[in-house]
């Protein structure tokens, strides 16, 4: 069975035991914070992979990360999760459940990067924008890409807007290659 696969059951099933105990919000805030310690930290990563680790051993480390800050349901599923030998899925399992979250409460998610910060008036009205083009709630994360030149580029939806300074001049390049006056000067 593909990853995908894994990470969808799994988190599909945790998501309909919330579901079913009423316990979704704060098994999304949950799933939100074992994604983000997941991405942070690689070696966590290694740890879960490597299957010399005992599980005992895992299950201690989930403990003392999530243990006072997580529910009764969510550590029972990590603890589950690592009995079946799942630990190397447990980042694809998380972000799994977010999303499956965001389409069952019709939630978008959007993304703008930008080459410099934004403030927070400018990305209520792009998220009131996109809320408005696609007449759904918008979760939009803003972030600065230091490579970035100029201008901006925002995703939702299986959208792009592309208006990167790079993008710009690429277009403007590709237009004057194509001058149906002049060839070559």
């Amino acid at each position: 069975m593909s990853e995908y696969k894994i990470n969808i059951n799994y988190a599909k099933a945790l998501y309909q035991l919330a579901a079913e105990t009423d316990q979704m919000e704060p098994v999304l805030a949950d799933m939100r914070l074992v994604n983000s310690v997941c991405a942070e930290n690689h070696e966590l990563v290694v740890v879960f992979n490597n299957p010399v680790i005992k599980e005992a051993k895992k299950i201690a480390i989930l403990e003392d990360l999530f243990g006072e800050k997580a529910t009764r349901l969510t550590m029972l599923f990590l603890n589950f999760v690592v009995k079946k030998r799942r630990t190397i899925n447990l980042k694809g399992i998380s972000a799994a459940f977010i999303d499956l979250y965001r389409q069952n409460h019709g939630i978008i998610y959007s993304e703008l990067v930008t080459a410099v910060e934004v403030d927070d008036e400018s990305i209520s009205d792009v998220k009131q924008l996109i809320a408005d083009y696609t007449k759904h709630e918008v979760e939009l994360n803003a972030r600065v890409d230091n490579k970035m030149l100029g201008g901006f580029c925002m995703t939702f939806d299986n959208n792009m807007y592309d208006a990167r300074l790079r993008t710009k001049l690429r277009k403007m390049r590709q237009a004057f290659d194509e001058n149906i006056y002049e060839k070559k000067l």
